[in-house]
């Protein structure tokens, strides 16, 4: 029960999006249930012209409190890499951008068919992959595929370093600081991205992108950067593997000020980072001794690393930070093998079981904002126990709880089933992706739609 890298860094054409599941019946608006919370207008972000729509899912950065957003969607031209498709629909997919709920599309770099916006800062700059239109010559029938930035609907092709022909951008902030992943030329058995060659982090300012260095290993990548350009990501230590986890020891990381701070693990020897705030904190999910169990832990510089522990069960991971030290994540609770788990939010050294929605068996919290509102979603036990769980309703709790499905505060003509809520800023807008109604939403990835909720009352 190792833990790796996030499925989200793990290929360099898709930082992947979870899917979806089975259809629901939906709540009216007006019930009783619903009568003490705010309702929403449903944006669905539709499509370019293709079949599905995409919001990152994980290191969810893709929504700020300006209510500017950004992800990708699918046009209606098949892949022309059918051995690499850039998405699941293996459709060619463009990055967009929405503003006041207008989809805008942001296009690719020259003579490159798809791209993909994954992280949005404060100020709107966007960060994300573009493919040019070259093939890499070491990878036979691979796109080649460039960390890019777009401002004011402008790309930017960030390059590659070491002679590499393939990077990926993770994030940026305001002051223009990018940060991601590159490959070079050297062969890895263990490369951190499954191409072959060492993966390795790197920072893009003021025109130039430079190496952040490792812990010893070959790999490391660059998975967020906060407003005060703190950098948290993960590298290896050394360049042996393990015989327990069949790769070498890999430990979250945190570059501040030229350092670059091995952060440790909770015992075992696997750790990433899946999210910072802007006082560099650390949040992500580490193995505990013996590598067959993985716990949520938080790192600060006073207390080093915590592990925020379970209800009980074997794993646990975090999904979001707040600067008031608010965490989002999930946890298993206690039981025989294969076990459920609930979201939570810990803060002040409490946490929070938020349960599940009536009947669920399983449940998620993926973001939490400085208002103490947090999304998620939440399924039944036939979704939950698949091999990646798939959310089946999207929910909402504040002011204490109970959770509430998000389908009953929107209109009952809505166009989407509302599988997940994967952000929600300081205003109460909500990024997710669900369904349209007659698709099962077990289809997510092939048929789903991105969408924005905004406060209407």
């Amino acid at each position: 029960m190792t833990t790796r890298i996030s499925s989200a860094l793990l290929t360099l054409a898709l930082l992947t999006s979870a899917g979806a599941t089975a259809i629901f019946a939906q709540g009216h608006p007006g019930s009783e249930e619903t009568q003490n919370h705010q309702h929403y207008r449903l944006v669905d972000l539709g499509t370019l012209g293709g079949p599905a729509s995409y919001f990152p899912n994980g290191n969810d950065g893709m929504l700020n409190n300006r209510g500017v957003a950004s992800g990708w969607a699918d046009t209606p031209t098949p892949d022309p890499f059918p051995a690499f498709c850039f998405n699941p629909s293996c459709y060619v997919s463009h990055a967009f951008e929405v503003r006041g709920g207008h989809v805008i599309d942001l296009g690719t770099l020259p003579g490159g068919p798809s791209s993909q916006a994954v992280w949005t800062s404060a100020n709107g700059l966007i960060a994300g992959t573009s493919q040019n239109g070259d093939s890499d010559p070491l990878i036979p029938g691979l796109p080649e595929n460039r960390a890019v930035l777009w401002q004011h609907g402008n790309i930017l092709d960030l390059g590659t370093l070491e002679g590499g022909y393939e990077s990926i951008g993770t994030a940026v902030n305001s002051r223009g600081q990018a940060v991601g992943i590159y490959n070079n030329t050297i062969p890895d058995a263990y490369s951190m991205i499954g191409d072959g060659f060492q993966a390795r982090a790197f920072l893009w300012e003021n025109g130039v992108m430079r190496d952040l260095g490792t812990l010893g290993g070959p790999d490391a990548v660059a998975v967020t950067i906060n407003e005060a350009g703190q950098i948290a990501g993960l590298a290896y230590t050394n360049a042996t593997p393990n015989p327990t986890t069949g790769y070498p020891t890999q430990d979250p990381v945190l570059w501040t000020d030229d350092e670059m701070l091995d952060l440790g693990t909770l015992g075992g020897l696997a750790g990433y980072p899946t999210g910072m705030n802007d006082r560099g904190d650390v949040i992500g999910q580490s193995d505990v001794a013996g590598d067959q169990a993985f716990h949520p832990f938080f790192w600060t510089r006073e207390d080093g690393i915590r592990d925020l522990g379970t209800f009980g069960g074997a794993t646990g991971t975090t999904n979001w930070i707040t600067n008031e030290r608010e965490i989002a994540g999930k946890a298993d609770l206690s039981g025989p093998l294969p076990q459920t788990h609930h979201g939570f939010l810990w803060k002040d050294g409490a946490k929070t079981d938020l349960g599940t929605l009536p009947g669920d068996a399983c449940s998620n919290t993926y973001f939490v904002n400085s208002k103490g509102q947090a999304v998620g979603t939440s399924e039944n036990e036939q979704y939950c126990f698949f091999r990646d769980p798939i959310g089946q309703r999207a929910f909402l709790w504040e002011d204490g709880g109970p959770m509430i499905d998000l389908n009953t505060l929107v209109p009952a003509d809505s166009t989407l089933i509302l599988t997940y809520a994967v952000s929600i800023n300081d205003r109460g807008e909500i990024a997710g992706f669900g369904v349209p109604k007659g698709v099962e939403p077990k289809n997510y990835e092939q048929q789903g739609h991105a969408f924005l909720l905004i406060p209407i009352d």
